[in-house]
């Protein structure tokens, strides 16, 4: 979580020996197995009795002196980011996934032939969103000599990567957002491994947690919540 805060208010907390603490409370924290607050800059109350909010306030002089750094580190910018907290979700296997995947591989000493299905699954967030900027990435060794795909790759041979390029994957998608990937590869060092292919995707105005935020107290204002969630390490095996 990565609150941003406006350059000017770097001269408040400065010129005010005392500012307002800034407080803040995330709710709906039920799916959430551990939340880290950042120790240096973020303190956070731990009795609460309510299991599924946390409150959390700022320590104000030591994010004064971070801004500060920052400030003095690029100090055109308008807004400073600054990470107050990790957290952890609960898994609940196939159904925590927003994108679920099933690969096949057919190796044979002269041919590799690789199918990826992929099926959008809306019930993984608390508001179904689109998955944006979708890279599906397939290594295949054993001497690729030519790729014939559908719908097309680009086969990058420095890398022994075949990449799919997805604009994007939803509920409105073509099946419901559920597709395949499909490949055959000619080897001149064959047969090939089955190998973990690798994903990449973005998604804006959504979480896999369900979390929300809120300011608790006053003094400060939330101008603007984004909410979004982007690819790790994702992987798939056959």
């Amino acid at each position: 979580m990565t609150v941003s805060f406006p350059s000017g208010i770097i001269k408040v907390f400065t010129s005010n020996p005392s500012p307002a603490v800034l407080c803040f409370r995330v709710k709906n924290t039920s799916k959430l197995e551990q939340i880290l607050p950042n120790a240096q800059l973020v303190y956070s109350d731990q009795s609460q009795s309510d299991s599924t909010t946390r409150d959390f306030w700022m320590n104000m002089q030591a994010i004064t002196l971070y801004l500060k750094k920052l400030s003095e580190q690029n100090p055109s910018a308008s807004y400073y980011n600054v990470d107050v907290l990790k957290y952890q979700v609960s898994s609940n296997g196939i159904q925590s996934t927003p994108l679920n995947l099933a690969t096949y591989w057919k190796c044979n000493a002269n041919t590799t032939d690789v199918r990826v299905d992929y099926k959008y699954n809306p019930e993984s967030m608390n508001v179904p969103s689109m998955l944006s900027n979708v890279q599906v990435v397939v290594p295949v060794d054993g001497g690729v000599t030519n790729m014939q795909s559908l719908p097309p790759a680009k086969w990058n041979a420095d890398q022994m990567k075949a990449y799919w390029k997805i604009s994007s994957i939803s509920e409105k998608s073509e099946n419901g957002g559920s597709g395949s990937l499909r490949a055959k590869f000619e080897l001149s060092e064959g047969p090939s491994k089955p190998a973990t292919l690798a994903v990449q995707f973005i998604s804006e105005g959504s979480t896999l947690s369900g979390v929300d935020v809120e300011l608790v107290g006053t003094g400060y204002r939330l101008s603007l919540l984004k909410k979004r969630f982007a690819t790790g390490r994702y992987m798939a095996d056959c």
